[in-house]
């Protein structure tokens, strides 16, 4: 398609555009009267409107059946949960079984460490990518020196190359295939937050299980934003937080993904809890651990029930639409938003260079040359909700669900007063 910088046109895409009625579906923040248009749902999803229903639902029955509420209520508390695996599983691509909600997302990978890191004295390193989300780095580092290694001699980071912003996937595979019989687990986010970038999810996934490795992945940037096949990957395991393309609010719960070949078993290294346990037999209040035969055998404690009204109300949305209709917008509206931002790169001083390569989910990451953090500020004083990194780079996420074409073209006009209000 021949794009046009002009309202007149980016008005038609919206009139053409199959996802135009779930604006609605959404709170937008005002700034100035107006509402904004908000690329950050790579931070924070927008509220959707359904989901005050959802959690009054939950308020009304904690106040009318108080204790009962957990097995009376309408959805009862007790498997609450339960309602959230089957339309997550098609999410993630994987088998209902395979996926469980709970905790947070760091909480959860270290979780799943405990399964699924079990160094020895020849296979003990881990792969991930350089400059990992620090809150990963942070992680690894601890779990290392739990297992008491050092984490410069265990931790191996994978560059990009000299005066390139993104991973080769063939550097990635060459990295796994030279540690080889060292190579304990590889574990890299799904999707990269700084840049943008799709990793390669099934040739990596591929790649370090042929060496006998563990493969697990970082989702908080991919779930609901891209293609996921983690069943048919073969991964062994998997975790994401859920308010970001997910739209279940501040924090709120994650969920996790372990391979069905781990299932039901009751040797596997694991910290357990009692909602873990088998449902038949939980109230009996055994001594012996017995593990649901699902994920949710890597539960510890009872789900926050409040937490997860948001993310069920926003799953209902995720069944209505489906992913491929969420990912033919998303690469139609960042198509449109790079043209925008070429476009006005023609009119104005300075440069854009766009770090994000091809293989993007809803971002594009943007180096402002010849401008600072003024810039940033202008757009958030004028109604354009984005995200500011060191030094120079303005994280741009058009969610799908809630952004229109109109928001891209308007953005263009906000960024162009912008430099040149300089």
């Amino acid at each position: 398609m021949e794009f046009k910088n002009t309202l007149a046109f980016a008005q038609s895409l919206d009139a053409d555009d199959n996802l135009r009625a779930y604006r609605d579906e959404f709170i937008f923040p005002k700034i100035n009267g107006k509402e904004v248009i908000y690329f950050t749902g790579n931070s924070l999803g927008l509220q959707p409107k359904r989901t005050k229903e959802f959690v009054d639902e939950v308020m009304k029955d904690w106040a009318e059946l108080a204790v009962e509420g957990h097995f009376y209520a309408e959805k009862p508390w007790w498997d609450y949960h339960e309602q959230l695996a089957v339309p997550l599983a098609k999410v993630v691509g994987a088998l209902p079984q395979e996926v469980s909600v709970m905790n947070t997302l760091t909480v959860n990978l270290h979780l799943l460490m405990v399964s699924f890191y079990r160094p020895t004295a020849t296979r003990f390193k881990i792969l991930c990518e350089e400059k990992a989300f620090p809150s990963d780095q942070y992680m690894f580092q601890s779990q290392v020196r739990f297992h008491g290694l050092d984490p410069n001699e265990t931790i191996v980071e994978v560059k990009k190359r000299d005066g390139e912003h993104h991973w080769r996937t063939e550097d990635i595979l060459q990295k796994i295939n030279e540690l080889g019989d060292e190579l304990a687990l590889v574990l890299i986010g799904g999707v990269n937050y700084y840049n943008g970038q799709v990793m390669d999810m099934e040739a990596i996934t591929k790649a370090g299980k042929a060496t006998g490795a563990m493969v697990g992945w970082d989702l908080a940037h991919a779930v609901g934003n891209v293609e996921l096949n983690l069943h048919d990957w073969n991964a062994d395991f998997a975790s994401w937080c859920s308010y970001k393309y997910m739209n279940s609010g501040p924090g709120n719960a994650s969920g996790i993904y372990v391979n069905e070949q781990y299932l039901n078993k009751k040797d596997i290294p694991r910290f357990e809890g009692w909602w873990g346990t088998k449902k038949d037999t939980r109230f009996l209040m055994k001594p012996e651990f017995e593990p649901m035969e699902n994920a949710d055998a890597w539960q510890i404690s009872n789900p926050p029930v409040l937490s997860l009204a948001p993310y069920l109300a926003s799953l209902t949305m995720f069944e209505e639409v489906g992913m491929s209709v969420l990912i033919e917008k998303r690469i139609k509206i960042v198509s449109y938003l790079e043209f925008i931002l070429h476009e006005i790169d023609k009119e104005v001083d300075g440069s854009f260079e766009i770090i994000t390569p091809k293989d993007r989910g809803c971002q594009l990451s943007v180096f402002l040359h010849g401008q600072g953090k003024s810039l940033f500020n202008y757009l958030m004083e004028n109604g354009v909700v984005t995200d500011w990194r060191e030094p120079n780079v303005i994280r741009l996420a058009p969610a799908p669900f809630y952004c229109s074409y109109e928001d891209m073209y308007r953005f263009g006009q906000v960024l162009k007063a912008g430099i040149l209000a300089k």
